[in-house]
C-alpha cells in the first residue's frame, strides 16, 4: 500500500477546493483511505493518519472512528505518538463516552513516567477531559506531582488539581498540605496556577476560605514585589510586571477579604498602592485597575479607598475605548446605591455618555442617570434626560419615558413642574409610554386644583400642534371636558391666557372623532368630553347633534356611549347637570382590588375599581324594572355591572336575603317574579317610580356580609336618611383578597314589587 500523504499536503489540497462540495469530496476520499489504513493495523502511519483526522475534525467533519486509534497511540512508547494520541483524546473523547475509561491505566503509567514531558501530557489530558471516576483513581498521582521540585510539573499538576476538585469536591482536603507550599515558589507559572487552585478551593468551601485567610499577608507581599520590582523581560507586558498574576492575586484577595475585617485591613494599603502606581496608558494597566476597583468594592475597605476606586471608574469614562467605558458604567451602576455621593461627582461625565453612538453605552448611561436622580438635581437631570428622549432611538423611548415618570413622581419640586414634565414626555414619546400613564396624569391634574386653568390651556395648545400622540390626546380630551369653561373664560394666571370660543373647542373635539389617527379609546374620550361640555357651554343643539350622529356608529363602544347620552338628553335631562359635574379629587391607591371608600367634601366617593380575572359566577335574571341600584345619592351615573352568586330560590326573593334584618311590613312576603334571561338590558335609569322604598325600618340595622367566595367579599352597611327616617341608604364595599385582578364584575340590584324607591331618591353607582 502506498504511503499516505502528509498533513501539510492534505491542508494544501483542501485549500485549493473552490466549492464546499469539492472540499467534501476530498475529505471523503481521504477518510476512506484512513479507514483502510486503520483496518490493516498499519502502525507505521497511524500517527500521521490520526493527525489528519484531527484536522478534519477541526473543519467540522465526523472523526469519531479514530477514537480507538488515539488510545493505541497513547499506549505507544514513542513521544511523538503519545503527543498526537493525547491530543486526539482531548478533542475526540469526553466523559460521556465509556471509551475514555480505557485510558485510565495508560494515564496512570505516564504520570509516573521518568520523562517530564510525558508526565505533562498525561496531566494536561486528565485536567482537560477526566471524568469523576478517573479523577478519583488518579488524584493520588496528581497530589504527588504537586510536591515535586520540578516547576514544570508543579504548575501542570496544580491546574489538573483544579479539574479534580471541580469533578470530586470531597477530594479537596487531599491537596491542602501541598497547596500551602506553592506560594513560596519563585517561578511565576507555579505562583499563577497555585493562586488559581486557591481561588477554586475558597469558592467551593467556606472552611477552606477561613483556613486560607491567614495567607493574606503572604499574597500582599507577593503583589507588592510585583509592583516594586524592576524591569523583567521574562514577565514584562507593556511595561507592567506579570499583569496576569497580579489580576489573579487581586481576585483571590477579593474573595478572602469579603466580609472579614482583619483581612480587609491587611490589604487596604497594597490596594491603594496598586490603584495609584499602575500605568493607565495601556490596556494592561486598565485591566489591573478594574480588578483593583472590584476588590475595593467587595471587601470592607476604607471610605477614602472607595472614593479612589470610583474616581478610577470616572477616568475610565473618559477613555476612548468603548469597552472600558461600558465596564465603567456597569461598575458604577452596581456601586451607586452604596457610594451615591462619590458617584454624583461624575454626573456630568455620565450624562455625556448619553450622546455616545454605541447603543450599549447609551443604555447603561441612561440607567445610571436615573439612579443618580434625587431631589437636589431633579431639574438638571430631567432636562438632560428629556433632551435624550427627544433624540434617542425608538428602542430607548419606552424605558426612558417610564424612568422619567417614576423620577418625576418621586422628586417633583412642584405640581406645575410635574405636569409640565409629564406633558413633555407625552408630546415627545406618547406612543411609547406605559398604559397607566394616562390615568396617572389625569389623577395628578385632578388633584392640582390651582393648576386646572393652566393645564387645560397647555393641553389645548398641544392638541392644535399634534394629535398623533394618542395618550396626550386622551388626557387633553378629558381635561377639556372637565375644565372647558376655564379654557373659554381665559382665567389662566400662570401664563398669558388665550382667546378661545366654544365653537373652536368643539371643532377640535369633533376633529378627533373623525381623525384617522384616533384610536377607539381616544374617540370615546372625545365623545365623553363633548357630552360633558353640554353643561359648561351654551352650544347645546350642536352637542346634541354630534351625540345623535354616533348613535349608529359601527364602533359598539362609541355607539353605546352615544345612545346612553341621548337618553340623558331625552328622558333624564333634569339629572344631566348633576351627572356631568366635575370629578372630585381622587386619592391614589396602590391596591389591585377594589379601592377603599374615601370621604370627599362630605360625599362618599370611591376610587377607581380595577377588577380583572374574576372567577366565573352565574348571573341570575330578573325583570327589567327591577335592575335598580341600591346606593342612594344625589347624582345619577351608569350603574356598576356586577354578578351575584346563584342560590336556591327562597321566599322573599334572593335580594331580600341580602338586606338581612330589614323589617318589611305591610303584607306577606311575595314570591319574586319568574326569571327571564336579560339579552338587552334597558337604560339604567328606567324604572324610577314615586313609591316609598320601605314602610318601616328597624331602629338599628347592623352591617352584613352578602357574599364571600373566591376571594371576593361584598359587605352591606346601612344608615337612615336624615330628612326621612323611612329611607335607608345602603353602601356596598367590595374587596378582592386575591393577587389577581378581577374582570367582568357586574352588579345587579332589585327589590320586590311591593317596594319601590321614593321619587326624591336616585340610583347612584360609581367605579
Amino acid at each position: 500500500m502506498p504511503a499516505p500523504i502528509r498533513l501539510r499536503e492534505l491542508i494544501r489540497t483542501i485549500r485549493t477546493a473552490r466549492t464546499q462540495a469539492e472540499e467534501r469530496e476530498m475529505i471523503q476520499k481521504e477518510c476512506a483511505a484512513i479507514r483502510s489504513s486503520f483496518r490493516e493495523e498499519d502502525n507505521t502511519y497511524r500517527c500521521r493518519n490520526v493527525a489528519k483526522l484531527l484536522y478534519m475534525h477541526m473543519l467540522g467533519y465526523p472523526a469519531h472512528f479514530g477514537q480507538l486509534e488515539c488510545l493505541k497511540l497513547i499506549a505507544s512508547q514513542k513521544f511523538t505518538d503519545k503527543r498526537i494520541g493525547y491530543l486526539g483524546a482531548m478533542l475526540l473523547l469526553d466523559e460521556r463516552q465509556d471509551v475514555h475509561l480505557l485510558m485510565t491505566n495508560c494515564i496512570k503509567n505516564d504520570l509516573n513516567h521518568s520523562t517530564q514531558y510525558v508526565q505533562g501530557l498525561a496531566l494536561c489530558t486528565l485536567g482537560c477531559m477526566g471524568s469523576s471516576e478517573m479523577c478519583r483513581d488518579l488524584a493520588g498521582e496528581v497530589e504527588k506531582l504537586l510536591k515535586t521540585s520540578n516547576s514544570y510539573l508543579r504548575k501542570k499538576a496544580a491546574l489538573c488539581a483544579v479539574h479534580v476538585i471541580r469533578k470530586v469536591p470531597e477530594l479537596m482536603e487531599m491537596f491542602l498540605p501541598a497547596t500551602k507550599n506553592l506560594l513560596s515558589e519563585k517561578n511565576h507559572g507555579v505562583l499563577h496556577t497555585s493562586v488559581v487552585l486557591l481561588t477554586e478551593m475558597c469558592e467551593r468551601s467556606p472552611d477552606m476560605l477561613s483556613h486560607f485567610r491567614k495567607l493574606v499577608p503572604q499574597l500582599v507581599r507577593i503583589l507588592k514585589n510585583l509592583i516594586m520590582s524592576g524591569y523583567s523581560p521574562e514577565h514584562d507586558v507593556s511595561g507592567i510586571s506579570d499583569p496576569f498574576l497580579q489580576v489573579r492575586i487581586l481576585r483571590l484577595l477579593r474573595i478572602l477579604g469579603k466580609g472579614d475585617d482583619d483581612s480587609s485591613e491587611a490589604m487596604n494599603d497594597i490596594l491603594a498602592q496598586v490603584a495609584t502606581n499602575t500605568e493607565t496608558s495601556k490596556n494592561v494597566g486598565n485591566a489591573i485597575l478594574y480588578e483593583t476597583v472590584l476588590t475595593i468594592m467587595d471587601i470592607k475597605s476604607e471610605s477614602g479607598l472607595r472614593v479612589l476606586a470610583i474616581n478610577i471608574l470616572g477616568r475610565f469614562l473618559l477613555n476612548n475605548d468603548k469597552n472600558i467605558r461600558y465596564v465603567a458604567l456597569t461598575s458604577l451602576l452596581k456601586t451607586v446605591q452604596t457610594d451615591h455621593n462619590a458617584v454624583q461627582r461624575h454626573r456630568s461625565t455620565i450624562v455625556d455618555c448619553l450622546k455616545d453612538l454605541d447603543v450599549s453605552i447609551k443604555r447603561r448611561a441612561m440607567e445610571l442617570s436615573f439612579a443618580l436622580v434625587n431631589g437636589n438635581n431633579i431639574r438638571g437631570m430631567m432636562k438632560e434626560l428629556l433632551y435624550f428622549l427627544d433624540s434617542c432611538d425608538p428602542d430607548f423611548k419606552a424605558d426612558c419615558a417610564s424612568g422619567i415618570f417614576l423620577a418625576a413622581e418621586k422628586y417633583a419640586p412642584s405640581k406645575r413642574w410635574h405636569i409640565d414634565t409629564i406633558m413633555r414626555v407625552l408630546t415627545t414619546a406618547g406612543s411609547y409610554v406605559r398604559d397607566d400613564s394616562v390615568p396617572n396624569l389625569i389623577q395628578l391634574i385632578t388633584n392640582s386644583v390651582e393648576m386646572h386653568a393652566y393645564t387645560v390651556q397647555r393641553l389645548y395648545k398641544a392638541l392644535l400642534d399634534d394629535i398623533s400622540q394618542q395618550p396626550l390626546v386622551q388626557v387633553a380630551s378629558w381635561c377639556i371636558g372637565e375644565y372647558g369653561d376655564l379654557l373659554v373664560s381665559g382665567q389662566c394666571e400662570e401664563e398669558e391666557p388665550i382667546q378661545v370660543s366654544e365653537d373652536e373647542v368643539l371643532d377640535v373635539l369633533e376633529g378627533l372623532l373623525v381623525s384617522n389617527l384616533s384610536t377607539p379609546v381616544t374617540r370615546g374620550y372625545s365623545l365623553t368630553a363633548i357630552m360633558k361640555l353640554s353643561t359648561r357651554f351654551s352650544s347645546l343643539n350642536r352637542i346634541k347633534k354630534v351625540v345623535s350622529i354616533y348613535g349608529s356608529s359601527i364602533d359598539v363602544e362609541l355607539q353605546q356611549r352615544a345612545v346612553e347620552y341621548n337618553a340623558l338628553f331625552k328622558k333624564y335631562d333634569h339629572m344631566r347637570p348633576a351627572l356631568l359635574e366635575r370629578m372630585p379629587i381622587m386619592e391614589k391607591t396602590g391596591t389591585n382590588g377594589p379601592a377603599e371608600i374615601v370621604q370627599t367634601n362630605g360625599e362618599t366617593e370611591s376610587t377607581i375599581l380595577d377588577t380583572k380575572h374574576l372567577p366565573s359566577i352565574t348571573q341570575p335574571a330578573s325583570q327589567a324594572n327591577d335592575l335598580l341600584d341600591l346606593l342612594g345619592g344625589n347624582d345619577v351615573v351608569p350603574v356598576i355591572q356586577t354578578t351575584v352568586p346563584t342560590k336556591p330560590a327562597s321566599a322573599g326573593g334572593e335580594l331580600l336575603d341580602l338586606l338581612g334584618d330589614l323589617s318589611l311590613t305591610g303584607g306577606p312576603t311575595p314570591t319574586p317574579a319568574p326569571s327571564v334571561p336579560m339579552s338587552q338590558p334597558p337604560f339604567l335609569l328606567d324604572g324610577l317610580t314615586s313609591q316609598p322604598l320601605f314602610n318601616d325600618i328597624a331602629a338599628v340595622i347592623p352591617p352584613m356580609t352578602a357574599y364571600n367566595k373566591n376571594g371576593l367579599k361584598i359587605e352591606f352597611t346601612f344608615e337612615r336618611s336624615n330628612p326621612n327616617p323611612n329611607i335607608a341608604v345602603i353602601t356596598i364595599h367590595a374587596t378582592n383578597s386575591t393577587e389577581a385582578d378581577m374582570t367582568e364584575f357586574v352588579f345587579q340590584a332589585a327589590v320586590p314589587k311591593v317596594c319601590s324607591f321614593p321619587s326624591s331618591s336616585t340610583v347612584y353607582g360609581e367605579l
